[in-house]
């Protein structure tokens, strides 16, 4: 399907900057399945599509936006969303949770994000707009090394410079060097603290209250970290 086809089909407009973003191929993901790391994955890495390095999302091509609509909003579905609220998908978390335009708070030409989890019946907003989410999820990855998978420093770097490279276009010149400065910056490892008994070790190029503290100046939004219910059940 064509993003044409899907505004027409449902009824509504996507922010200009996606509309962007499909005209230059970004959102040329693949079909995700079984072999999609082995043999899709490698020939995206050069030009990497929207986010494609990023913890825990998964962007959605046109045809899989165009499924995910249909299924958040059949009322037969088991998250029950109330009818009023629209949530458009354009990414998931590899668990089933959404990442949204949420068209009813359009403000402005400013569409903001949210993520409506599966599992359980919330929504958080994570950005006013497109440009400020993909702003904030590259700080986010560049503050958090996947030790887990054992990233070597090497790749690390790799990944963020391939990401900054194809996405530093759809950024404001204010982001791109707050990014561009970050990214120059040796790898430094530091504690979050989850709760006063509970400790991570992380390792990155920015600590978790430097992130925080650039997100609350750079691109502030009132919502931010607010939660709302999508069910009346």
């Amino acid at each position: 399907m064509t993003i044409q086809e899907i505004e027409k089909k449902y009824g509504f407009e996507f922010p200009l900057l996606y509309k962007q973003l499909d005209a230059d191929g970004m959102l040329d993901v693949g079909e995700y399945g079984p072999s999609w790391y082995t043999e899709v994955y490698p020939t995206l890495k050069e030009n990497p599509p929207l986010l494609l390095h990023s913890y825990d999302f998964e962007s959605l091509n046109l045809k899989s936006v165009a499924e995910e609509i249909e299924e958040l909003q059949d009322p037969e579905d088991y998250r029950n969303i109330n009818p009023e609220f629209k949530f458009i998908p354009f990414a998931k978390s590899g668990g089933g949770d959404h990442y949204c335009f949420f068209l009813n708070e359009e403000n402005d030409g400013d569409v903001p994000i949210v993520f409506v989890w599966h599992d359980m019946n919330e929504v958080n907003y994570l950005a006013k707009n497109l440009q400020d989410f993909i702003f904030k999820v590259l700080l986010i990855d560049m503050s958090k090394q996947d030790t887990y998978n054992e990233l070597s420093d090497e790749e690390f770097r790799e990944d963020l410079e391939s990401v900054f490279k194809s996405h530093k276009k759809y950024l404001t010149d204010r982001q791109n060097s707050i990014l561009e400065e970050i990214s120059q910056r040796e790898i430094i490892d530091y504690e979050i603290h989850v709760s006063p008994k509970i400790v991570e070790s992380a390792r990155g190029l920015l600590t978790d209250h430097e992130l925080e503290s650039i997100v609350n100046e750079e691109i502030p939004f009132d919502k931010m970290n607010q939660s709302f219910k999508y069910s009346n059940d």
